[in-house]
């Protein structure tokens, strides 16, 4: 059976993780298992925190709404139940940047809100 030499294939893997470790302080830059180590730690935090992102922004938008909202005197279920009464399907993306960019139309919303709530 012939020989076979690893050292190429070997050398290719510990460079890539080694690459992937570039801007790890000390050990965890330059030696290959502790760099192995916290490579694969970043990558599945990573994972999970693109996921964990999305919350992380549906929670700012809701806080940017409220905070809107009870400039209207109203409170964020409130405006939400009046806008989902009166038809209005407008998510929370559009409704948060509509109350940072253009405060007088948000509040035109909170005035369709309060009316479709006080119909009851």
């Amino acid at each position: 059976m012939a020989r076979v030499k690893r050292g190429v294939a070997a050398h290719a893997r510990h460079k890539k993780i080694l690459g992937l470790a570039e801007g790890f302080s000390g050990t965890r830059r330059r030696l290959y298992k502790p760099a192995n180590e916290a490579v694969m730690h970043s990558l599945a935090y990573a994972y999970r925190d693109r996921k964990q992102r999305k919350g992380d922004m549906r929670s700012l938008w809701i806080v940017r709404i409220n905070a809107a909202a009870r400039q209207h005197g109203l409170a964020y279920s409130e405006l939400m139940h009046g806008l989902k009464k009166a038809g209005i399907d407008l998510n929370r993306k559009v409704l948060s940047e509509l109350a940072v960019e253009d405060p007088t139309g948000f509040g035109k919303l909170a005035v369709v809100a309060r009316e479709a709530l006080a119909r009851d």
